[in-house]
């Protein structure tokens, strides 16, 4: 877990509520849950598209300032954030890992803890499997919050599955 060292928020942090994110730099997807005892609830979701034609930094930029909205608003106590897959090339993977950077970033400047999932890891808490597809993880994460639809964009869904990974896994470390 990489510890945040940043200013503290001006609210106390919402106790049980993990920011779970499915970073990137073209898009990334964000998801809030609240955990009490062995049930999760659902506080919103999110994404964010970045326009390839925006200069990088703008793009990072941007990346940043979203999570820094979102982490004002809900005031979670931790951020979970999904390891960078390796992509189809040496660029597309480095880009990537940027965009994650960013995330880190504004989880870390917020005072968060910020924690560390693999995808493996995500597929085979939400679904049971390692190899699950976006659609098998989209209708898991429907089901274990009770939503009546999938949640849209695949990456909000995906962010949310990175949050129930970390909660429940996590659970006894969660105040009650």
């Amino acid at each position: 877990m990489i510890g945040g060292e940043g200013p503290p928020p001006s609210a106390p942090p919402r106790e049980r509520c993990v920011l779970g994110v499915d970073p990137g730099l073209a898009k990334i997807g964000w998801g809030v849950i609240e955990v009490d005892g062995p049930r999760f609830r659902l506080v919103e979701y999110g994404s964010l598209r970045t326009d390839p034609e925006t200069p990088h930094p703008q793009r990072l930029r941007a990346i940043y300032h979203e999570l820094q909205r979102v982490i004002e608003e809900h005031r979670p106590e931790v951020m979970a954030v999904e390891e960078v897959f390796q992509g189809k090339g040496a660029r597309s993977t480095l880009r990537a890992g940027e965009g994650r950077g960013a995330c880190v970033l504004a989880g870390a400047n917020a005072g968060l803890p910020v924690a560390e999932v693999a995808a493996a890891a995500v597929k085979l808490g939400v679904t049971g499997t390692g190899r699950a597809t976006k659609d098998q993880v989209g209708a898991m994460v429907r089901r274990i919050l009770g939503l009546e639809e999938v949640p849209k964009p695949a990456d909000a869904a995906d962010a949310l599955a990175v949050a129930l990974t970390y909660a429940q896994r996590r659970r006894t470390a969660i105040p009650r």
